[in-house]
Formats: structure tokens, sequence, C-alpha cells
């Protein structure tokens, strides 16, 4: 799977929230300042081009939906992340959150049994 550009990125979450959308009802969901209608149309068919994203015809227009689920993507994400910063160590990321983070007592705790509970 390809990796995403921060602002393809940013179009996904979208997609993955809304469902379905066209452009303009992405554009609506993009903070201020909003990017130019182009460049969002842009942007989503790169996303295609990617495969991360398909269309159906809807009048003139085209209505966009994701076909790359967001827990894929992030599973995807994440292990390239812990292999390219954290040489495939997961222990190695968690310790170096904890120690750069400030995560306290309760946190870990959460964690821990998260963890537990899909090793069960």
């Amino acid at each position: 799977m390809k990796q995403l550009t921060k602002a393809e990125e940013e179009i996904m979450q979208v997609l993955w929230q809304l469902k379905k959308a066209n452009v303009k009802d992405v554009i609506a969901q993009l903070p201020e300042p909003k990017p130019a209608y182009n460049t969002v149309s842009t942007i989503v068919r790169i996303l295609e081009t990617k495969g991360f994203v398909d269309y159906e015809k809807q009048g003139k227009g085209h209505v966009y939906f994701p076909i790359v689920q967001k827990q894929d993507y992030s599973n995807q994400s994440i292990n390239t992340l812990v292999d390219n910063y954290f040489q495939g160590s997961f222990q190695s990321m968690v310790s170096f959150f904890v120690k750069k983070n400030d995560v306290d007592l309760k946190d870990m705790e959460s964690i821990l049994k998260e963890i537990n509970k899909n090793n069960a």
C-alpha cells in the first residue's frame, strides 16, 4: 500500500468520515482557509490513481468513496513508523513515547489492558 502525503491523508480522513462525497462535500468539511476546488479535485484523482478511492457517476459529476479502509491504512502506517524510526521494535516505540510524552501510570495500565485483551 502506498503512503499518502499530508494533503492526501486529510482528504481521505474526510472521505472515511462521509463514506461518499463529491468534491464540494469534501471542501465543506475541510478547515479554513478552504483549498481551491481544483486543488481538491486533483488530490482526489491522485487518490484514485493510487487505489485509495473510486467513484460513481452522478449527473455531470462524480461521487467518490474510499476503497481502502481506514483501519487498514492505519495499521500499515503504524508498521511503517515502527520500521523506519524504531528498527521494527514496538517496545522501543512505546518506550520513546513514555519518555518523551510523560505518559502517566493510568494511561500505561489502560494500554497494557488493551494489549492483553487483544492477545487473549
